[in-house]
């Protein structure tokens, strides 16, 4: 499993025109789900990233975790995270899981993070979306289990 994370002042995810997910302020996380990955890595990821102090504190250290800064998350699914590059010129996507599985960890990402108690939007799933966000300072950290 890997994860982009960035620290974002806003982010916006839409399918054909049509806003599907929207926050402020928090954490905007590209997911990628490998072949036999485990709820565990899922579970650890999540842990990790609510957890990681990357937000600017009163004294503008990133000293700050999600939940500190009440926080949102925008998770939207990237199967091409998992690409391999190394070999020839088209990206080979053998390491990404096999998609009805990797929405079902994906949707359990959702579940999970929103059980914490984090505010959670998300894209939509095997659809071709786009993004926008506003990353802060930038700030982009990958996490990978």
């Amino acid at each position: 499993m890997k994860c982009v994370i960035q620290r974002v002042l806003d982010a916006t995810v839409s399918v054909e025109g049509e806003s599907v997910g929207h926050i402020d302020h928090g954490i905007l996380v590209y997911f990628g789900v490998r072949r036999g990955d485990t709820e565990e890595a899922m579970r650890f990821l999540c842990d990790k990233m609510v957890k990681l102090r990357i937000f600017r504190d009163e004294n503008d250290k990133t000293n700050l975790s999600l939940a500190e800064v009440n926080g949102q998350i925008l998770l939207v699914s990237q199967f091409t995270l998992c690409a391999n590059l190394y070999k020839g010129n088209r990206p080979s996507y053998d390491d990404a899981e096999e998609p009805s599985l990797a929405n079902e960890m994906y949707e359990k990402a959702l579940a999970y993070l929103r059980n914490k108690g984090f505010e959670v939007s998300h894209g939509q799933f095997g659809a071709h979306m786009m993004v926008s966000y506003t990353n802060d300072g930038p700030a982009t950290f990958i996490l990978e289990k």
